[in-house]
């Protein structure tokens, strides 16, 4: 059998309702030199019935079961019985854009030394062909990120959005196994100080399907992972910098999932005391989260969602 050029490695965890569309966004790539390997991580509905019917209609998309271990194990699983030389991560509840593998696969092409690409994402609380719904995006920085952009603000934003070579998987290792939270920021994290070069692309190619659920996270547990992460490089960057952009996202996306008004000023207050600079190293953004925080206080939570998604 002829290798593949690119593996899409697809964790599943209960993932009926949105998996159909995530494969159908595979399927539509216009480059489609692509296997796509779907881990099913000991789903309770029908998640697993519905990839292995999917497969049935297509060979190159394989399945694989395995009981519940959590995402990392899944795409470590995936990666391991991928046989590209580029691997591309997709979750079961977002989309790519038709073109996501051939402009990343021909940024690799013309910059071989390139171990991982990126590009921005469009957060929406529906995906659909009608991108009127687009609440905001990502933004992509120039050159090469550093490592101290990815512990503060991670432009990368989710595994969804990440290319990465075979070389570097292997260099680098396998996603840490137990993380909740930031387990692809610990990985670029590790890639980056390693001496591995992350390049952003300046294209919407990823669709992030926004929704309570996805948006999921208990914000503190995931200011105790970060930070757990972020002292491992804390010779290598400036730590307080760091934490007052992250405290700022945090405020952000308290806005952006309609919790508690006081969690998301309580936030920027924090950042703020940590690091002024750090929180307005970004004016726009820094000043706009300050803005949106105290704004919030008056609103009620499905507007704040709106607003300042």
């Amino acid at each position: 059998m002829t290798r593949p050029t690119i593996s899409v490695i697809t964790p599943i965890f209960n993932a009926y309702e949105t998996l159909s569309t995530a494969v159908a966004s595979v399927m539509a790539q216009s480059f489609q030199d692509w296997e796509m390997i779907l881990i099913d991580d000991g789903s309770t509905d029908q998640s697993l019935a519905l990839a292995l019917s999917i497969a049935g209609e297509d060979d190159r998309i394989r399945v694989i079961g395995q009981d519940n271990r959590g995402v990392s194990e899944a795409r470590n699983l995936g990666a391991e019985m991928a046989r590209g030389t580029l691997l591309a991560f997709l979750d079961a509840d977002d989309a790519w854009r038709a073109d996501k593998l051939a402009i990343h696969h021909q940024l690799h092409t013309a910059k071989p030394e390139l171990d991982a690409s990126f590009a921005r994402i469009a957060f929406r609380e529906d995906i659909t062909g009608n991108y009127a719904n687009i609440r905001t995006q990502s933004t992509v920085p120039d050159g090469l990120v550093s490592l101290g952009a990815v512990i503060a603000d991670n432009p990368v934003c989710t595994t969804s959005n990440l290319v990465i070579t075979r070389s570097a998987w292997d260099n680098t290792g396998p996603f840490q196994k137990g993380m909740n939270y930031a387990e692809d920021q610990e990985w670029l994290a590790r890639l980056v100080a390693g001496g591995g070069s992350l390049h952003g692309i300046d294209r919407t190619l990823t669709d992030y399907r926004m929704s309570e659920g996805g948006l999921s996270a208990d914000l503190d547990q995931m200011l105790q992972g970060w930070r757990s992460l972020a002292s491992r490089y804390a010779d290598q960057i400036d730590l307080r910098q760091a934490e007052a952009v992250y405290y700022r996202y945090l405020s952000r996306r308290a806005l952006r999932t309609g919790g508690p008004a006081a969690q998301a000023i309580g936030y920027a207050a924090r950042g703020l005391r940590r690091s002024p600079k750090g929180f307005m190293a970004d004016p726009r953004r820094g000043g706009m989260t300050i803005a949106g925080a105290v704004a919030g206080l008056v609103m009620p939570a499905p507007l704040r969602s709106r607003v300042f998604a």
